[in-house]
């Protein structure tokens, strides 16, 4: 993400300027090469945190998890085929300069769906994913605590601060590492801690 945000700028740039600057474009190319492997690690995070709700998962919350992880996975990869039409339609002019138009709409579009439709994505799985462990008491109140003002940054934020989405690896990287130092067996039966 962030070798994306660097090779992409945010603000409008002269297309010859953006051209000229082959250390983003390869960059880029980097970056697209590393994203469908994050996409294949990112869903067995989601396997791993389904194996620890285990008997007890809610198929209310559990529809929007599983939901909100795939399409976040599809607006990355997505995001990644739009991209590489970028770069291509950017290789393939050559020397000579592509329409302004159609820069400028490539690079709308691309940083559109990292930065808008990509974070709202993780936004409910963190939403969903904090719910869940918090009601079946696998995360502790310090990662519920952590969880729900992520989502909502997530959710409302993301467009109005840059870089923000990068707060979403980094919760799933502590939410990964508390689950691979966890035991297994401190999850409490909710059937009963009812009764």
């Amino acid at each position: 993400m962030i070798a994306v945000r660097r090779a992409i700028p945010a603000t409008p740039l002269d297309v010859a300027a953006y051209l000229a600057d082959t250390t983003s474009r390869h960059t880029l190319k980097l970056a697209l090469i590393l994203l469908p492997y994050g996409g294949i690690l990112f869903l067995w995070f989601m396997g791993a945190m389904r194996d620890s709700i285990g008997r007890f998962e809610d198929k209310f919350f559990a529809t929007v998890y599983l939901g909100s992880g795939f399409l976040y996975v599809a607006s990355l990869y997505v995001y990644g085929a739009t991209a590489t039409g970028f770069q291509l339609t950017l290789d393939k002019a050559g020397t000579s300069l592509p329409s302004a138009d159609v820069f400028h709409y490539s690079r709308y579009l691309t940083v559109a769906l990292l930065a808008e439709y990509a974070p709202r994505m993780a936004g409910v799985f963190v939403l969903t994913t904090t719910t869940i462990g918090t009601r079946l008491g696998i995360m502790p109140r310090w990662l519920t605590l952590l969880g729900y003002p992520v989502a909502l940054t997530l959710l409302f934020l993301v467009s109005i601060l840059p870089w923000t989405e990068l707060i979403f690896p980094l919760w799933v990287l502590t939410v990964g590492c508390f689950l691979l130092t966890r035991n297994p067996d401190d999850l409490d039966n909710p059937e009963e801690t009812d009764t």
